[in-house]
């Protein structure tokens, strides 16, 4: 019984051992599949928040290229303009070399007047022409700046929207090879789980049969000892009837031995020998019943240990 028990116990601590080696692996198996599809959701949040950030910066350069178009459509106007303004200075101011010469060469005095008020017409205009001139020259220099500017913005977006291009195939990577790494450690995870249900089932039918011998074990001690109490109970009256056979005899004879000089010796003093007769007659009854006195606790021993034996 001993060294089955002590068989058990080594066998349950080994268990219990194997059981917290699988719950272990499990547990490690479980955390790298959390950070496998943990890898995967941000390479797949990586990749759709690449794609909502291509098509924003796609929708900016959308609005920026409009912006660009406009601007640009406006500069070539003011290019226009300037072109046209320029062309109509130059005319004038042929005119008025023209009308220079005139005045120079006028034969009257009517003819120089009006030289002289064609010149100045020609000059208020030539005034007018060069003001605008630089009024669009100015406007074009700021739109010719802007547009750089948009020029700019739209070459930075451009860029951006090539890096993050070329950041989406190594995402893609990435949450491929993951899903591969994770649908891997999924089955070996549920090997493991399944190791570490049959390492619990084995444990748990090694504890219940250790259990069942402890208490069948408890139990024959309980009737080991009931047994000791009942035999202890059983020769604890054999005792006590010895005892009182071996004393009740033993205290008759010390009390007939005491008695029978006393009275001796007083009825000697006291009586005379022709009362030896009598005495004869008085101490056989006596030892009658002495006889019966002693005879009757014989008996009553004797009963009281067929009783217990019985």
């Amino acid at each position: 019984m001993n060294q089955i028990l002590a068989s058990l116990e080594k066998l349950v601590v080994k268990l219990r051992q194997k059981k917290q080696q699988a719950t272990n692996l499990r547990k490690q198996s479980e955390r790298q599949l959390q950070q496998l599809r943990s890898l995967e959701r941000r390479s797949s949040s990586g990749l759709h928040s690449i794609d909502r950030k291509i098509e924003s910066e796609k929708e900016d350069v959308t609005d920026v290229s409009g912006v660009l178009n406009q601007k640009t459509s406006q500069l070539e106007s003011i290019e226009r303009l300037i072109a046209s303004a320029n062309e109509r200075l130059n005319s004038e101011k042929e005119s008025l070399t023209n009308f220079e010469q005139e005045l120079e060469f006028a034969k009257n005095p009517e003819e120089e007047q009006n030289a002289k008020f064609r010149i100045n017409t020609i000059q208020d205009h030539i005034q007018e022409l060069e003001s605008e001139i630089k009024i669009r020259e100015k406007m074009a220099k700021k739109i010719t700046d802007e547009v750089a500017q948009i020029n700019d913005v739209k070459s930075k977006i451009s860029t951006k929207i090539q890096k993050q291009a070329k950041s989406k195939p190594s995402l893609r990577e990435k949450m491929s090879a993951s899903r591969k790494a994770a649908e891997k450690l999924t089955k070996d995870l549920e090997k493991k789980t399944k190791a570490e249900a049959a390492a619990a089932k084995a444990l748990e039918k090694a504890s219940s049969t250790l259990q069942a011998i402890l208490a069948k074990k408890r139990k024959l001690s309980k009737l080991k000892a009931a047994k000791k109490a009942s035999k202890k109970k059983s020769k604890a009256p054999a005792k006590k009837a010895s005892k009182k056979k071996s004393k009740a005899p033993a205290k008759k004879a010390s009390k007939k031995k005491s008695k029978a000089p006393a009275k001796k010796a007083s009825k000697k003093k006291s009586k005379a020998p022709a009362k030896k007769a009598s005495k004869k007659k008085s101490k056989a009854p006596a030892k009658k019943a002495s006889k019966k006195k002693s005879k009757a606790p014989a008996k009553k021993a004797s009963k009281k240990k067929s009783k217990s034996r019985k």
